[in-house]
């Protein structure tokens, strides 16, 4: 039995070598996530386990800003792009920090990555960037923007979507999608409040920018899952949009997409049936956009458990043979494992019966998939015994009542006459950046958090109102009082917490407010507000127009009046220091994007109405809730379907005498390097990068970045034989009696000592 495991073991090991491409695959941080298949593995051998204590800060290329960046760098022929200088994307030497060019204020711009396409040739080579609504192509050569591209330079992608542009706002995916030979493919990220804009799947030509394929993920009459829907829902459901990370089999010309829940998350009136292609994992033909199979994760999804981290490509040994498989994370702890060709389960995948919902109107799905091998990677019950020990009696004795008087568990259907707990809740589980692999061993490891959310139902005060002023409605726009009055009243509610009364940010919490205009404009703030950023969390269900009113509030110095310049930042043109060669990206010439939102249902349509909102705040109020640890790094081995290791990420420093706590909220947004030579490194919110042994999960090497909250995926490269580490860095102080000054803040980036000659 050992020898045929050590035979199976030879023969993937020589076929993988053996493969075209594969002698090259992995040398490389070209691509968001390291490559095509976002395993965020490297194939180099410099730093191993025996050495890995020995690194050290190379250089470190500062941003140059107050921006808390979440960028993922991307490195191609020793030339490292990375976001910087208030929103500016700036090439350098990868090998020495020094600034090649610099395309400075491209406000808007999505803020975790940027996609890298060149020719065979290795001569001309694009960086395709989301902006403001916009795709548009900048020559990574020169870091100018290509004006051929599109129409003047930029592709309008709120164009193609089978509805009025006008009826609603956001269309700018918030991952940098994917670049597959001459294409690009993107999600979106249009919010998931009720008549939220649809998320159709696209693929553009990176030459000219022209519109390739769409995949309609609320299908269209005579499409594959209309009868899932009522009808016509494709006219007034949003959402089921992939706002996380696709994952491409460049051999086989197949990408594979997370997809999330239809709007509204929480109340499914108003579309009644499982809801094809809400979170499922989709395989499209890269080239076309055709279906080739699907897998949904949740049916009928009423409680936000949508889909976004990269899933996962992988080769195993099953059943004494080798399979190339595909693996999906979940929100909700399951780990989902199928083969990537043919999309079958490679364990088996129960439907068990759950709770009916007893809300009028709702009609939840009378069961859920559960995976019956692969064991869930989060606890998915909350009891009273897992109280936190480390909080005050009082603390505990409220909300041991608390969870002793809610309904429990992961599809306990949500109602207006008590409360649901579940763990891990809808910011909980994998998040984007949460997932890697040993794509050739068949290990994919998980970055988890468990982040209890207790939920309820509201009725509906009135249809979410949509545009008006705020939101580009025009440099002569005013904000009216009662505007900011709303505006002040949403900031208290969900922003003063960590921002402050006087928006000047509270230390460990969150950042400065003031001058947020400088920094982040209207477009961009929107973006924020939907998908979060470092620490601060997301807040989708915000209307445009309560958004727009936050941002009217916190930032007085851009809103028009006496001595004031409006809420347009087009008029502020400050360049960096540098070798500067563009500002702003190409001129766009868009409609206003305040204008007439949907605010109700087609005239048509006679059927139940989505009535109902969620009342609480995501799990953020009780960010420990549960013993710890709060959040992990779960180690996979899908040969086996079982769990190889789990460990703890992080330490909660504020705990005396603790060691290797974790961290609550460690792992949202963080992300790994997998390295060949047997090494996982990870980022974490306690301020520090990790190095562990992938064998055992035990900890081999830790840096002090000196700030909390590292933002970004790291990435690692080899430049002239030296192979380099590099963490985004640019959170608050940890250690508040040293300056500024004394602590680095930018990209940070190790290697290995020098060897003398």
């Amino acid at each position: 039995m050992q020898r045929t495991a050590i035979l199976g073991t030879l023969f993937l090991a020589v076929c993988w070598a053996c493969h075209p491409d594969h002698a090259t695959r992995y040398k490389a941080w070209s691509d968001y996530g390291g490559g095509p298949d976002h395993s965020k593995y490297v194939d180099y051998k410099q730093i191993t386990r025996e050495n890995v204590n020995q690194l050290e800060i190379a250089f470190v290329y500062p941003t140059g800003d107050n921006v808390n960046y979440r960028f993922n760098p991307v490195i191609v022929d020793g030339v490292m792009y990375v976001l910087a200088k208030n929103n500016s994307l700036v090439a350098i030497d990868a090998a020495t920090g020094k600034e090649l060019w610099i395309h400075a204020n491209l406000r808007g711009i999505i803020q975790r990555g940027v996609n890298f396409w060149q020719r065979k040739d290795r001569k001309e080579k694009r960086l395709l960037i989301c902006l403001n609504n916009t795709l548009q192509a900048i020559d990574a050569n020169t870091g100018k923007s290509i004006t051929t591209f599109g129409k003047g330079g930029y592709v309008d992608l709120k164009q193609g979507l089978d509805r009025d542009p006008a009826t609603f706002g956001r269309a700018t995916s918030t991952t940098p999608g994917k670049v597959f030979e001459d294409l690009i493919i993107l999600g979106s990220a249009p919010g998931e409040n009720l008549f939220s804009g649809p998320g159709h799947l696209r693929a553009y030509n990176v030459i000219t920018g022209e519109l390739v394929w769409v995949f309609h993920t609320i299908p269209h009459p005579g499409e594959y899952g209309y009868d899932t829907w009522p009808a016509e829902a494709y006219k007034y459901v949003g959402g089921t949009n992939t706002w996380g990370e696709i994952s491409v089999d460049e051999d086989r010309g197949i990408a594979y997409f997370p997809i999330g829940s239809p709007t509204y998350d929480y109340d499914g009136s108003d579309r009644a049936g499982s809801n094809l292609f809400g979170n499922c994992i989709l395989a499209l033909d890269a080239r076309t956009g055709k279906r080739l199979w699907h897998f949904q994760t949740v049916h009928h999804d009423i409680w936000d458990y949508d889909l976004t981290a990269a899933p996962q490509l992988i080769t195993v040994n099953h059943g004494g043979k080798k399979i190339d498989a595909v693996a999906v994370a979940s929100k909700h702890g399951f780990l989902f494992v199928f083969d990537r060709v043919t999309g079958k389960p490679l364990w088996p995948i129960e439907e068990r019966p759950v709770p009916a919902s007893d809300m009028p109107n709702e009609t939840a799905w009378p069961t859920q998939p559960f995976p019956t091998v692969v064991p869930p990677f989060n606890r998915q019950l909350v009891t009273v015994d897992d109280i936190n020990p480390y909080f005050p009696p009082a603390d505990k004795a409220k909300w041991t009542a608390r969870v002793a008087a809610a309904k429990n568990g992961l599809f306990h259907p949500l109602s207006d006459q008590y409360e649901v707990v579940t763990n891990p809740g809808a910011v909980g589980g994998a998040n984007f950046g949460n997932t890697a692999a040993d794509p050739k061993n068949g290990i994919v490891y998980v970055q988890t958090q468990e982040l209890v959310d207790f939920y309820s139902l509201k009725k509906r005060e009135s249809a979410p109102q949509r545009g008006g002023p705020g939101f580009g409605g025009g440099r002569n726009s005013g904000v009216s009082p009662e505007r900011l009055a709303q505006g002040k009243a949403l900031y208290m509610q969900h922003c003063q917490a960590c921002h402050g009364e006087n928006r000047a940010g509270i230390d460990g919490l969150g950042a400065t407010l003031i001058n947020l205009s400088t920094k982040v404009n209207a477009e961009a703030f929107k973006g924020i507000m939907a998908v979060g950023k470092g620490r601060m969390p997301g807040f989708p269900h915000l209307t445009e127009t309560e958004i727009a009113a936050i941002y009217a509030y916190v930032t007085p110095e851009a809103q028009r009046g006496p001595g004031g310049r409006g809420n347009r930042d087009d008029d502020r043109v400050e360049l960096p220091d540098g070798p500067v060669v563009a500002s702003g990206g190409v001129p766009v010439d868009l409609p206003p994007s305040g204008g007439q939102r949907m605010t109700d249902y087609p005239s048509a349509y006679t059927g139940p109405r989505s009535e109902y909102v969620e009342t609480n705040n995501w799990g953020l109020g009780v960010p420990n809730l549960l013993t710890p640890p709060w959040s992990l790094i779960v180690a996979y081995d899908l040969n086996e379907g079982k769990i190889k290791w789990k460990i703890p990420l992080g330490n909660d420093d504020s705990i005396p005498g603790s060691n290797n706590l974790s961290m609550p909220n460690g792992s949202q947004g963080k992300g790994m390097v997998v390295t060949s030579t047997g090494l996982l490194f990870s980022t974490c919110l306690d301020g520090r990068v990790y190095a562990y042994n992938t064998d055992d999960g035990s900890m081999l090497w830790s840096a002090e970045l000196g700030r909390s909250n590292p933002g970004g995926l790291p990435a690692m490269y080899e430049v002239d034989g030296r192979q380099y580490l590099v963490v985004c860095s640019v959170g608050s102080l940890k250690d508040k009696s040293k300056a500024e000054s004394d602590v680095p803040k930018g990209y940070i980036v190790y290697a290995l000592p020098k060897k003398e000659k």
